[in-house]
């Protein structure tokens, strides 16, 4: 419980540092750590209620919550979708990663320690992507987000093939998980085809 607790904490505080970071110079600080807290609020909220009510969907579950809290500032605030959206995928991987690295600490689970492996790889991504985007002339728009949303395909393609093959890990729904990231992943390509077609 206490590491959990720990890597909880630690985790709050990294998201709420990247979050602000990364859209400082577009908002005021007082608005970024209002919309992170409710992104948080949302995640905390959707974790519990699925805890109660479906405890196999407590990582779907959570990242409606997640998103619910983002889109409910974005509507409060006029935020841009992308920009912010971006923005909390990158603070929300790191997140992920503690949560399956405390995991693999408490419960002895090789699955979630190649989990968070995994994520690790993804934040390497995601920020060499950000640093990056703009020089890949098949992606003419130029428009931020593309790093959190291919980065977004990724993971979510790559939890669907570990479920086709069967490998159970903490976050999955059973024969459903599949299906669920599957579809998520085809979604984050939609956004992604949409976003490459608008002009600067």
């Amino acid at each position: 419980m206490l590491v959990n607790f720990l890597f909880g904490f630690l985790g709050v505080i990294l998201f709420l540092f990247i979050f602000w970071k990364r859209l400082k110079d577009d908002y005021s600080s007082e608005i970024i750590f209002q919309v992170g807290t409710a992104i948080l609020i949302g995640l905390a909220l959707a974790f519990g209620a699925s805890k109660v009510f479906f405890p196999l969907w407590f990582f779907w579950m959570s990242v409606a919550g997640y998103l619910i809290g983002m889109f409910i500032m974005l509507l409060k605030f006029k935020l841009r979708v992308y920009g912010t959206l971006e923005a909390a995928i990158m603070a929300g991987i790191p997140f992920i990663s503690l949560m399956f690295f405390g995991d693999s600490i408490t419960n002895y689970s090789l699955n979630s320690f190649l989990a968070f492996i995994g994520t690790l790889v993804l934040i390497f991504l995601i920020f060499w992507f950000d640093l990056n985007y703009k020089n890949f002339t098949w992606y003419k728009s130029g428009k931020i987000g593309f790093a959190g949303l291919f980065t977004s395909i990724i993971f979510f393609t790559a939890r669907t093939v570990i479920a086709i093959f069967g490998i159970t890990m903490v976050s999955f729904v059973g024969k459903f998980e599949a299906i669920v990231s599957g579809l998520t992943a085809m979604l984050c390509i939609g956004l992604l085809v949409n976003l490459g077609r608008k002009r600067e």
